[in-house]
């Protein structure tokens, strides 16, 4: 290229990877019974989440309007709650409560992720719409806009993680967040294809967040309100290309100044397969364990080793934990846990608090259940290897297995089996197994939370694929909320 065409003021034509998002949201149909009828699943099972979350204060001190007082009556509503807010706040809340607990769906690949925070924007978006549109006399939307646009978040997420590893040049996965909350939230509220082109550009443009919040020695809770702001984020960029402001055509390309060059070590961005409804149908739930997903397997197989081990353990000399190479990478961490988000993403921990108490749930994250000498004591035991086997079997697409395997000796010379588990309940491989306990997991979450008329009612919609797909969003959305 030469200096003469650097400095050309001439605007290119947008690059491939706006126009493929923006054709697909645009013009893409949803024809996949296997991807609406996981979308129904994913929905109830982020439903769960965001119920469950509201039990912790740290979290619910977060909700409500930006501002106090800035609320907007007949505007989205945040599940659990009485709040009705502006579409942007609310989808910071509902991606919020969502991802608290760390419990909601996985992508694994390049890039890993939980593609379900999405529905921060695509929830809010759509129930400020419909109530909009009833009170102007036009009929709502229907929950079946929302899982398609769930299943194209999913899938401009997920395919955008095959190839493309942000963490491994510091940015934080919520970035891909960002990108599909504001492609569909843009078609969701009218935008034509160059609004979402623009809008879509803009979210590049913003650049990433840091991972620093999720590694030692800096852990902490901004990684459970991460995704609600970049999925409330998506929504702004939505509104602003609503208004006709202008989008950057070459803002990933754009040599010196675009993503690519900036952020991504001058690297292309690779889009491996055409977008369609891959993702959903092949997500992973986080059913049984609230456990950052590279540990969910090895939290299994410690479980099935608890009551082998829970009256040894003054005998233990030495746990082996094998894992896959991100395994190591991500959550492999030794010393002092300084809070529940340090010690959520640490596979010493995850795998100790099974082989003592023969469980995991969110409140072993917290102060009460750290404090007890038994759980540093058998961390400190704790070796963590990779295993190639496991790795390979993580990147395979045909497999994208989460493979651990946990192994415990003892000071007299016996040892426990080595307890492998390659991919956990929620994968694919295991659905019939896992939806039965997705249904639970939904159940008692919302049914403490909703009066009993409420949750019968949602109970049964739910588990009708038709009748859902056919119930108005506030409908759906005046049976959540607690008023």
């Amino acid at each position: 290229m030469s200096a003469s065409d650097i400095r050309s003021a001439q605007r290119p034509d947008p690059d491939k990877v706006l126009v493929a998002i923006a054709d697909y949201v645009h013009g893409y149909e949803i024809d996949s019974a296997a991807a609406l009828e996981t979308a129904r699943y994913c929905l109830m099972d982020t439903l769960a989440c965001g119920f469950q979350a509201l039990d912790y204060p740290a979290c619910t001190k977060l909700l409500g309007p930006v501002v106090p007082g800035a609320t907007l009556p007949g505007g989205a509503r945040v599940p659990g709650t009485a709040w009705e807010l502006d579409p942007v706040q609310a989808a910071f809340n509902i991606g919020a409560i969502v991802r608290w607990l760390d419990f909601n769906d996985t992508w694994l690949a390049a890039e890993w992720g939980h593609p379900s925070d999405n529905l921060g924007a695509i929830l809010a978006v759509a129930d400020y719409l419909s109530r909009k549109q009833v009170a102007a006399g036009e009929p709502p939307l229907k929950v079946r806009a929302v899982l398609d646009a769930m299943i194209m978040a999913h899938e401009i997420q997920g395919v955008l993680a095959l190839e493309n590893s942000f963490n491994r040049v510091g940015l934080d996965h919520v970035l891909l967040v960002r990108i599909a909350s504001t492609a569909v939230a843009t078609k969701m509220l009218g935008g034509t294809r160059e609004q979402i082109i623009n809008a879509v550009s803009n979210a590049w443009i913003d650049g990433g967040a840091l991972r620093t919040y999720r590694h030692a020695p800096n852990t902490g809770s901004r990684k459970s309100w991460a995704a609600g702001d970049a999925t409330s984020r998506g929504v702004r960029h939505a509104l602003i290309a609503l208004t006709g402001e202008m989008g950057y055509p070459s803002a990933l390309t754009a040599k010196t100044w675009g993503f690519q060059d900036v952020l991504f070590g001058g690297k292309d961005l690779s889009l491996p397969q055409d977008f369609g409804s891959y993702v959903m149908e092949n997500v992973l739930f986080k059913i049984s364990f609230p456990a950052e997903f590279h540990a969910q397997t090895a939290v299994e197989a410690a479980m099935k080793l608890h009551a082998e081990v829970r009256d040894r353990l003054d005998d233990v000399k030495e746990v082996i934990i094998e894992t896959q190479e991100p395994g190591v990478r991500i959550i492999d961490k030794t010393g002092p846990l300084d809070n529940p988000a340090d010690r959520d993403h640490c596979i010493q921990y995850m795998t100790a608090i099974p082989l003592i108490f023969g469980r995991l749930v969110a409140a072993d994250y917290e102060d009460a259940v750290a404090r007890d000498p038994r759980v540093d004591a058998l961390r400190d035991k704790m070796t963590v290897r990779e295993n190639e086997r496991f790795t390979r079997d993580y990147y395979d697409a045909d497999k994208r297995y989460i493979g651990n395997a946990v192994q415990v000796f003892f000071k007299d010379g016996s040892s426990t089996d080595r307890v492998e588990v390659e991919f956990p309940i929620g994968h694919r491989k295991r659905r019939a197994e896992g939806i039965p306990v997705l249904v639970r997991k939904f159940e008692t979450s919302l049914k403490d939370k909703l009066d009993g008329d409420r949750f019968r009612t949602l109970k049964s919609l739910c588990a009708d694929q038709q009748k859902l797909e056919a119930t108005p969003v506030d409908a759906l959305m005046a049976l959540l909320v607690n008023d």
